[in-house]
């Protein structure tokens, strides 16, 4: 990840970081989200999309190649 621009890191690591919220939200029947929470991760997450958008596209390409191709960990 340190290969990319700040602003695609970002972006891969809110991916991350929603995900794992996501997967909490479905599955664990004893979280609980507050309403100023869950607007604050979508203004995160829509302010990492329109930061990813502004970066080059060569460098989204290779960012997207490289999730796609990447050796998962064991």
């Amino acid at each position: 990840m340190g290969l990319f621009p700040k602003a695609i890191e970002d972006f891969g690591n809110a991916f991350v970081t929603m995900q794992e919220k996501r997967h909490s939200a479905d599955y664990d029947p004893y979280i609980r989200l507050t309403k100023s929470e869950v607007s604050l991760d979508i203004a995160i997450a829509e302010q990492v999309i329109r930061d990813f958008a502004k970066e080059r596209m060569k460098d989204r390409r290779a960012f997207c190649t490289w999730v796609l191709f990447k050796k998962p960990r064991n």
